[in-house]
């Protein structure tokens, strides 16, 4: 039976970066699930699944418009070192914000400079403003 619109589907999948590089990969854990046309992945992989069945692999090039968008340079901030929450920052790590203009909402930053007086954070999705390719 082939994969139609509103089904509800389960599948692996391994997403790789443009140099082969994996980025994440389900076939270590459970497979991910989500309703075909509700917008719960990228539109690419929704698209893909389309008539494909049980026990068919795809291999599909994402191009960041239809995957994670492309890099913003206002999701990059530079804060104050006293404003940063923990003690030590350190390169790569992840924090939660408030986003002031979303009623409360959070999003996440990663920590990608700092130095004495300045931390600067990045709100962009980390594959963001990418190339990258999926095996379902």
């Amino acid at each position: 039976m082939k994969v139609e619109i509103q089904d509800t589907v389960q599948i692996h999948y391994k997403l790789e970066l443009e140099n082969g590089t994996t980025f994440e990969s389900t076939y270590d854990r459970e497979p991910m699930e989500f309703k075909v046309g509700n917008n719960e992945i990228i539109s690419s992989v929704d698209r893909a699944v389309l008539d494909m069945k049980q026990g068919d692999t795809k291999r599909i090039t994402v191009p960041y418009e239809n995957g994670f968008g492309p890099y913003r340079k206002d999701l990059v901030v530079e804060i104050d070192r006293e404003e940063y929450p923990y003690p030590e920052p350190e390169i790569g790590q992840m924090l939660k914000l408030a986003s002031p203009a979303e009623n409360g909402s959070q999003q996440i930053a990663r920590v990608i400079d700092f130095s004495e007086s300045t931390v600067t954070l990045d709100s962009n999705h980390p594959l963001a403003g990418r190339l990258s390719q999926n095996s379902l």
